[in-house]
């Protein structure tokens, strides 16, 4: 299912002008370029090693420049992380900003000045232009955030398509409909108390006095799967609440826009989230789950979880599909995607399960034992042949060795924690 105000809208509408203000006076999301000094912000997509792997396999050289376009950038937090992760790295390339707002822009460009980045470009444009301010080709494009704003959604896509380089890929991020029950309801309302026609100021006063009322049975005060109408500031509220266009789709939904543009999922994220037999352990249940098609499987484990706010994955081509690494291969090399080892395997219990979140919504995950000695061995230099040959000095065989690594890339795979490093 979609939500979609209009089934065909101007490319330039009221909407589309309510947009343009919004952004104009409440950049989204808020941030202070000052703060660049003491942190970086981490998330998916666009973090350079889930780039390396869910869209390149990999396979693709280090040294190879990478030209990333990020389309709707925002005020920068996926182009600052990737831009630092590359220079950090020493991962030729660049990033080209792609914003329509000028306020945006400033706010990006400030904070990648304070970082010293040099591999980044700034260009004010319109995604529905892209072929004209932004003509490509790119190897990786992120669109996070955005697709579920435009007017046409399959247009923005088919463009970004079109500029997107033989064999590259791209980050996508929409809204999910169930994980943001109750956001769609106070929008109905406050469109009607405060129509996208108004001034950005006074509908985002009608929304504050709204929120200062707003009753305990509304929708809105049971859902803890995000926190924008809390702690993000007057931008966080209006985009959320306010926000003239906005449309949340389903997994279904999703995988028919990606359709329809040619383009396939590399990878949902994390790809676990998406296995229904996590939440239901019942034998009958899963055996029922294991029958189903990939995608129904995936339909159901966000009707069943139900705090899925949105989706994000890693496409290709359909017919361009990710050959990946041999993860199993003795000179495979496995790199933490960001969380250490050793921190990893602090976190298991004594029952040899690790808890982990998908956002508001705990699970177990059953690892090896001997995941606690093999995890903090992997610092993204040691090959898979060198952690046999270490754990063969404590006792575990090779053959033994490989059927333990299996299970634990695997199961770490499938969240997103361990993955392989690109060659050289």
């Amino acid at each position: 299912m979609t939500r979609d105000e209009s089934a065909a809208p101007a490319p330039h509408d009221g909407r589309d002008a309510g947009l343009l203000a919004q952004y104009e006076h409440y950049p989204y999301p808020a941030r202070d370029p000052r703060e660049e000094k003491s942190r970086l912000l981490i998330g998916s997509p666009s973090h350079l090693r889930e780039i390396d792997y869910w869209v390149f396999g990999a396979t693709r050289p280090r040294a190879q420049p990478l030209r990333v376009l990020v389309a709707g950038c925002g005020t920068g937090d996926g182009a600052i992380m990737l831009a630092t992760h590359m220079a950090r790295a020493g991962r030729p390339g660049e990033v080209l900003c792609l914003d329509r707002s000028p306020a945006a822009l400033d706010i990006v460009s400030k904070r990648a000045a304070v970082r010293g980045l040099e591999n980044m470009r700034f260009v004010r444009g319109d995604l529905t232009d892209i072929a004209q301010v932004a003509p490509g080709p790119f190897d990786y494009i992120d669109c996070c955030g955005v697709l579920h704003h435009l007017p046409d959604p399959d247009a923005g896509l088919a463009a970004l398509e079109r500029v997107l380089a033989p064999g590259g890929g791209m980050g996508l991020m929409v809204y999910a409909p169930y994980g943001r029950t109750g956001v769609y309801m106070l929008q109905d309302a406050l469109e009607r108390l405060a129509p996208v026609d108004e001034a950005p100021k006074g509908r985002l006063d009608v929304a504050r006095r709204v929120m200062r009322h707003l009753p305990a049975t509304a929708w809105l005060r049971q859902n803890t799967n995000f926190g924008d109408h809390l702690t993000g500031g007057d931008a966080g509220l209006y985009d959320l609440l306010l926000n003239p266009r906005d449309r949340a789709y389903d997994i279904t939904a999703f995988h028919a826009l990606l359709d329809r543009a040619g383009l396939a999922a590399a990878c949902l994220m994390e790809p676990a989230r998406y296995d229904p037999a996590l939440l239901l352990p019942d034998p009958r249940l899963r055996e029922r789950i294991a029958a189903l098609p990939e995608r129904a499987r995936q339909a159901v484990a966000e009707d069943v979880a139900g705090n899925m706010a949105t989706h994000v994955a890693y496409v290709r081509r359909a017919n361009e599909p990710v050959e990946r690494a041999d993860p199993f291969a003795p000179q495979a090399v496995p790199v933490m995607r960001e969380i250490p080892g050793l921190e990893l395997a602090r976190m298991m219990g004594s029952d040899d399960r690790l808890p982990f979140t998908f956002g508001t919504l705990q699970v177990a995950i059953a690892l090896p034992p001997q995941a606690r000695g093999i995890l903090p061995l992997i610092d993204g230099e040691r090959t898979v042949a060198d952690l046999a040959t270490i754990m063969e000095t404590r006792g575990v065989s090779q053959p033994r060795f490989a059927k333990i690594w299996a299970q634990i890339f695997t199961t770490l795979e499938s969240l997103n924690r361990v993955l392989l490093r690109a060659p050289a």
